[in-house]
C-alpha cells in the first residue's frame, strides 16, 4: 500500500442484481472485495481482459456508482459528501468526441465546468481561465469559439483534458486516454499528459490495453481478473516477472490483442 494516499479503495464490491422469471432474482459479482491505494503524484495502471469489472471499479472511484459494499476516501474523507469532493476527481474518456457536447463551443464546454463547480468570480475571470487553460494544453485560446466537429482527434482530446484540468482536481482517471487516436498522435497526447502531471503534482489512475503505455507511464500496475486484483507492484517487476498464472495469461492476452499499437513511438516529442 502506499504510504500516502490520496485515494484509498478498502474492500469495495459491486453486485448487480436482475430479476429470473417472476420470482427468481440472481446475482453477478462485478468488483469482489478490492483494495488498494493511489499515492499523490503517481501513476497507478488498472490492466484487464474485457469484463474484469475494471470499468465499475473506475466508476466507483469516480464516486459515480456506489458500492454494494466497501468504501473509497479521498484524503481520508468518503466520496459520498458532495460536489466539492467529487471536483477533485475527473475523468478524461476513450472516445474525445463523445465525450464532447457537439452543440456547444469549446468555450461554453469549458466555462460550463467552472459555472458548475463556482470557479471564478466573474464572467471575465472565467474567460480569462479558459483561454489559460486552453494555452497549457497547446491550444490556441481562440480554440474556444470553435465547435468540436471542427478539431482533429487528438485535438478534440487536448480540449476533453482541458475540461478535466479546468475544475483544478488532484486525481484523473484516465479511461483508455489514447486508444482512439491515430498511432502518430497517440504520443503526443501521452506525453502531454506526463508533462501535466510533472507540473501540477496530478494522481492519474489509467486504465489502459496498451502495455506500452503501461510501460512508459505508469509507476505501479494493478492486474484485475473475475472482479478481483490478482496481482499488483511496481510496472517492471509485474511485467518482466508475474508471478500468477492469471497475470501470465492476462498480460500474454493484452500484449498479442493489437500488436500495431505496441510500436507506437512513446518518446516522440509532443
Amino acid at each position: 500500500m502506499a504510504a500516502d494516499p490520496i485515494v484509498s479503495v478498502r474492500d469495495v464490491r459491486q453486485v448487480f442484481r436482475k430479476r429470473t422469471g417472476a420470482f427468481g432474482r440472481s446475482e453477478q459479482v462485478v468488483v469482489d472485495g478490492v483494495s488498494f491505494d493511489l499515492a499523490k503524484g503517481s501513476t497507478t495502471a488498472l490492466v484487464g481482459e474485457s469484463g474484469s469489472g475494471k470499468t465499475t471499479l473506475a466508476m466507483i472511484v469516480l464516486g459515480l456508482r456506489r458500492p454494494t459494499s466497501g468504501t473509497v476516501l479521498f484524503e481520508g474523507k468518503p466520496l459520498d459528501q458532495g460536489i466539492p469532493l467529487r471536483r477533485k476527481l475527473q475523468v478524461v474518456f476513450q472516445d474525445p468526441f463523445a465525450s464532447l457536447q457537439p452543440r456547444m463551443t469549446v468555450g461554453d464546454a469549458l466555462m460550463e465546468a467552472l459555472t458548475v463547480h463556482r470557479i471564478g468570480d466573474s464572467k471575465t475571470e472565467r474567460t480569462e481561465r479558459v483561454g489559460e487553460q486552453l494555452r497549457q494544453v497547446g491550444l490556441s485560446p481562440d480554440a474556444a469559439r470553435r465547435y468540436p466537429h471542427e478539431f482533429s482527434g487528438g485535438q478534440r482530446q487536448r480540449i476533453a483534458i482541458a475540461r478535466s484540468l479546468i475544475v483544478e482536481p488532484s486525481v484523473l482517471v484516465l479511461d483508455e486516454p489514447t486508444s482512439a487516436l491515430d498511432m502518430s498522435v497517440q504520443s503526443q497526447v501521452l506525453n502531454l499528459l506526463l508533462e501535466l502531471q510533472q507540473a501540477r503534482g496530478l494522481t492519474y489512475f489509467l486504465i489502459t490495453h496498451n502495455l506500452d503505455v503501461v510501460g512508459y507511464a505508469a509507476d505501479e500496475v494493478l492486474v484485475m481478473d473475475a472482479g478481483r486484483i490478482v496481482e499488483r507492484g511496481p510496472v517492471e517487476r509485474v511485467m518482466d516477472a508475474p508471478k500468477t498464472e492469471a497475470t501470465q495469461r492476462l498480460l500474454g492476452a493484452l500484449l498479442s490483442a493489437d500488436p500495431a499499437n505496441r510500436r507506437l513511438n512513446l518518446r516522440a516529442a509532443p
